[in-house]
């Protein structure tokens, strides 16, 4: 049996950021590894250009993620008043970028996408070279030294994230611990928020499931069948110049019998 570090996330929304090109700010429908290790970093109160720390932190937790919910996308539409940008003064503020004539700003135009009413459970698994332990984690998701959001600061938790560790023998023996019922739908929500925020029980749950994790494809539950693999570029390689590498990922989809 290995230990793990199981919590859920829930927010009415959140931005998984992909790889953005231009001026399209995609979301998946699921946190990936840089996102994760984000929130415990701010949890532990690293800082992003502590590069030994975020190092330390990269080496130390294996991921999984359980999907419950994607939610349904939103789409933000954007338009920016900025200075030329080949002009050599450096602005301090908003206000002073705002101060040039009006006849010299550009315009630029943005979508940035969301994930609304989503709800995701995450394992950590320690590696060789963790650094700190699961209960140093669960104490830090418990009391962050940062303030916690999902992707983006417009983005806050609407309900805790209860942390918990687990035993298991695979990814889904934690990621399916007490988080909900998939043998009684009609109060999926109930043991999952309690009385903190009564009025998601309204929401529906679909009737799929979506397991994501690292390792080996049958590191989920021992069964490498159904499992799609494909190389993600998530891994956070230095927070502040924006670089990221890629990992192998593997992914299931299951259905929820009883559910839609």
């Amino acid at each position: 049996m290995t230990e793990h570090l199981v919590f859920r996330l829930y927010a009415p929304m959140a931005s998984w950021g992909e790889a953005a090109v231009g001026e399209a700010r995609p979301t998946a429908t699921y946190p990936g590894r840089g996102a994760i290790l984000g929130l415990i970093g701010a949890a532990l109160g690293i800082r992003r250009d502590d590069d030994d720390g975020q190092l330390r932190l990269r080496q130390s937790l294996g991921i999984a993620v359980k999907q419950r919910s994607p939610g349904w996308l939103l789409r933000d539409y954007h338009t920016v008043q900025v200075p030329p940008s080949q002009s050599k003064v450096n602005y301090r503020s908003r206000r002073e970028e705002l101060s040039v004539p009006k006849d010299a700003l550009n315009t630029i135009l943005s979508s940035r996408d969301y994930r609304c009413d989503g709800l995701w459970v995450v394992a950590l698994r320690l590696m060789p070279d963790a650094v700190w332990t699961l209960d140093e984690l669960k104490s830090a998701l418990e009391r962050p030294r940062f303030t916690l959001y999902l992707g983006r600061k417009a983005c806050p938790l609407a309900a805790p994230l209860t942390p918990a560790i687990v035993e298991a023998d695979h990814w889904r023996g934690a990621l399916d611990h007490g988080f909900d019922s998939a043998t009684d739908p009609e109060r999926t929500w109930l043991p999952l928020i309690g009385n903190e925020a009564q009025d998601l029980r309204l929401l529906r749950l679909p009737g799929q499931v979506l397991y994501a994790w690292e390792g080996e494809a049958d590191a989920l539950d021992g069964n490498a069948d159904m499992a799609e693999s494909s190389e993600t570029w998530d891994e956070p390689l230095h927070r502040r110049r924006w670089q990221f590498g890629a990992r192998l990922e593997h992914r299931r989809i299951e259905s929820v019998e009883g559910q839609s």
